[in-house]
């Protein structure tokens, strides 16, 4: 009865978890580009009551007897699937088709996003519009696009504008798209953004359509990628383990009171 109810406690923290997990995603329903979360459960390990052993001449094989001891979290896994675009209109919104990220720096460190939301800043330079850090290009650089108006990106990644001096379009650089052998490995660390990590495998920079690096689609932003009808039924049946989880500590109490009872 103790085993249960210690069982029974493994299965209510979990299911919290999924839960949680559950609920931001619900929350993030509508964040621009923003990539659900789903957890996956395992057994831990059982304790042994009988050994198995081999057939012989005068018996047969007998089957190993277990108790399980309860269960964990296996994986928290991000979801990558591309979502739908949202048209926005705005020359600067960029939508990324293929599984690729644009690459954006906070002076310091190198971020991947697939929130596409950018903006001319005072000096010229393409940031994100929400926290301003710089867009940058195949080469790595910023992407400075003083001396040039109708800035605009192609489908193939080229930032291209009119130039002041004679009017003609020129292309001023070309977005560097960064594809990761395992998206799934990379640390979210808010703000729409990712951090590279030792599973996610280093970023290679491709040009659009190259290497798993899809095509841009200026003026969309890329939705995201929930689905409530799923949340909602995954939903459910954590609300389900977790009350059959809970059931099991009272059950395992009440043969516990029972138990003290006898000596009465």
């Amino acid at each position: 009865m103790i085993r249960s109810m210690y069982s029974g406690v493994s299965g209510l923290k979990n299911h919290q978890i999924k839960m949680d997990v559950i609920a931001n995603n619900i929350a993030n329903v509508n964040t621009c580009a923003f990539k659900a979360s789903r957890v996956t459960f395992q057994d831990v390990y059982s304790q042994t009551i009988r050994s198995s052993s081999a057939a012989n001449g005068n018996i047969g094989g007998i089957n190993p007897m277990q108790i399980g001891l309860g269960m964990t979290v296996a994986s928290i896994d991000t979801l990558f699937g591309t979502a739908a675009p949202q048209i926005t209109g705005q020359q600067l919104d960029l939508y990324l088709e293929g599984d690729g990220f644009f690459v954006v720096y906070d002076g310091e460190n190198e971020y991947y996003t697939r929130a596409g939301n950018f903006a001319i800043d005072n000096e010229g330079n393409i940031v994100l519009r929400s926290n301003g850090l710089y867009l940058l290009d195949e080469n790595g650089g910023i992407i400075d696009t003083t001396g040039f108006t109708e800035v605009s990106v192609n489908s193939n990644g080229e930032v291209t504008g009119i130039d002041e001096t004679d009017g003609s379009e020129r292309v001023i650089a070309v977005l560097g798209i960064a594809v990761f052998s395992n998206p799934s490995g990379l640390l979210k660390v808010g703000g729409n953004m990712y951090a590279q990590t030792q599973n996610s495998g280093d970023a290679n920079i491709e040009n659009c359509g190259e290497g798993g690096a899809g095509y841009i689609r200026a003026g969309s932003l890329e939705l995201s990628n929930v689905d409530l009808a799923n949340e909602f039924t995954e939903m459910i049946t954590t609300q389900r383990g977790f009350q059959a989880n809970s059931r099991i500590i009272t059950t395992s109490d009440s043969m516990l009171e029972e138990l003290v009872n006898l000596k009465r």
